[in-house]
This record gives C-alpha cells, sequence and structure tokens, in this order.
C-alpha cells in the first residue's frame, strides 16, 4: 500500500464527510499509511443560478477531480455515485463502491410549518423529483433551488418554499435526521440511479490493493443494475429516469421509472433476477419499457 493516499474531495461539508468515511475504510485495512483529503470546489459547486440541464450537466460535479486524479495531484476521488455521469471514463475507473446508506428522498419543511400548506411550492430542480411529487401532491408547484445542503435549507427559511427535497443519505451522514419533516419510500418516489451509495474512483493501471477490502458487493450490483437501466433508457441529467435495486440474498429486484418524452408520462416496473446478472437486469428493464412504451 502507499504510505500516503490523497483522497480529491468537493469542498462541501457533506462531500468532506463522505471522503473522511472512505478515509476511516482504508485506514481500518492499514492504519500505517497516511491518508490526507484534498478539496477543490467544482464548476458545479460554483454555478447555483443555473439548471444542471443549462450548465452542462452531472459532468461539472466531477471535471476538476477528474483532472486532478489524470494530473497525479489525488490518488483517489470519492463521489456521490448519484452526481457521477452514466458514461465513465475507462482511464478513471470505479475502484470500490461504499456500503449504501438510506437510498430514500426525503421532505424538509419550512421550519414554521409541520405540514404540507395548500398549494405548497417546493424547491427542487430535480424533474425526477417533480413529476414523481406531482402524484403525490397534486396541487403542488416547484421552483429550482440548487446548493449543498446547508444552503438550500437557507433559501428554505428566506426565499418564500414551503418545502424541499433532499437525499436521506445525505442529511444522515452528517447527523442532521432531526430536520426531515417526512421521508418518501422508494414505492412513492423511486430514487435516483446510485443514490445513497459512495464511488471511489482512482487510475486505470494503478495498484490500490485495499480497494476490495472496502468496496460492498451488494452496493455494486445496484450500481450496475441502477446505471445500466439509465443508459440504455438514454437518462441524463435532464431525464427524469429513475432505477432502484432492492437486493436479498442472492435475488435482485430492480424497479425502474421511464419517461416518456412525447407523451410527458412516465411508467413504473419491476424486474427480479439473481445478483449476479445485474447489470443484465438494468439492460433487460429498460428495454422492455421501451418497447410497451
Amino acid at each position: 500500500m502507499q504510505s500516503v493516499i490523497r483522497i480529491g474531495s468537493r469542498e462541501s461539508l457533506l462531500a468532506v464527510r463522505q471522503a473522511e468515511i472512505i478515509r476511516d475504510q482504508i485506514l481500518r485495512c492499514d492504519p500505517e499509511v497516511k491518508v490526507e483529503i484534498i478539496t477543490m470546489k467544482t464548476t458545479g459547486d460554483k454555478i447555483l443560478d443555473k439548471s444542471l440541464a443549462k450548465i452542462g450537466g452531472k459532468g461539472l460535479f466531477v471535471k476538476e477531480l477528474d483532472r486532478a486524479l489524470l494530473d497525479g495531484r489525488i490518488d483517489i476521488a470519492v463521489h456521490s455515485l448519484k452526481d457521477m455521469p452514466m458514461e465513465e471514463n475507462p482511464e478513471l475507473p470505479i475502484l470500490a463502491y461504499g456500503k449504501r446508506e438510506d437510498p430514500r428522498d426525503v421532505l424538509l419543511y419550512r421550519p414554521d410549518l409541520d405540514n404540507l400548506p395548500e398549494h405548497p411550492l417546493i424547491g427542487t430542480s430535480s424533474r425526477r423529483r417533480m413529476i414523481q411529487m406531482e402524484k403525490l401532491v397534486p396541487d403542488c408547484s416547484f421552483r429550482g433551488i440548487r446548493g449543498n445542503v446547508q444552503t438550500r435549507m437557507k433559501k428554505l427559511e428566506t426565499e418564500g418554499y414551503d418545502a424541499t427535497l433532499l437525499a436521506a443519505a445525505g442529511l444522515k451522514r452528517l447527523g442532521m435526521e432531526h430536520v426531515i419533516s417526512r421521508y418518501l419510500s422508494v414505492d412513492e418516489m423511486i430514487p435516483a440511479a446510485g443514490q445513497g451509495i459512495l464511488a471511489v474512483q482512482g487510475r486505470k493501471g494503478d495498484n490500490y490493493g485495499w480497494a476490495a477490502r472496502i468496496d460492498a458487493p451488494e452496493s455494486r450490483a445496484a450500481a450496475q443494475a441502477e446505471r445500466q437501466f439509465i443508459r440504455v433508457t438514454g437518462g441524463d441529467c435532464t431525464s427524469p429516469c429513475a432505477a432502484h435495486a432492492q437486493i436479498s440474498g442472492s435475488e435482485l429486484k430492480l424497479t425502474g421509472l421511464y419517461y416518456k418524452e412525447d407523451s410527458r408520462e412516465y411508467s413504473v416496473n419491476t424486474f427480479v433476477t439473481d445478483i449476479s446478472e445485474a447489470r443484465q437486469a438494468g439492460e433487460t428493464l429498460a428495454l422492455r419499457m421501451m418497447e410497451q412504451g
């Protein structure tokens, strides 16, 4: 193992906490190694007044870290898997998938509210969340909101929103479960592909002997199924397609949401298979739903 491992991370409190989780796992593999966390601000973090779809997509959250990896300024990068583009750079493979945290989406109400009012204004820039929320709360409306957890909570208090939607995983990793007003089950709102999973990215050809020891096989299988579904349906950051895999023993149950742009309607379906067929499950379900659509 290297004597020093430099972990690249975005600057937000959540991103650093996620890097610390991976750091601690590496140190458990070899307490003698030194691990440093190097933070940087990505383009996606700098531009908060426009939707991701308008400024270039999820790649804006990883571009600077990718460059630092290729340049040798860092040895690995830690990402929320849901923030990574579906098309992976073969020169920068995902080495390990962390154990999945709670994959659900949650509602945060404005501090003076105990329930959603009539005709609530909900802060989200995610089309995936919008189309599913419209079924749960038909009289709601939406306004875009971007930024890290703390930024969004501040905007919720000061900019007229009644509620906002966030991933439970991030709030739990920050020890902020107390701010959650309502959990949405994965049946009520299918999560983004990879939600709750940390991805550890490295350089092709380098030696990462510890990676297999921190890799969570169930997270790897879920990631493969979910991300393949999105790839095949042509989903990207502008598409509300979604997928979530639930694993029980050797069984993998994949639920997919396929959105039809022409009719602006979506359908939901499931596919059950063995965990060893994870990637194929994503492809099979995607093709089936596209044909039916």
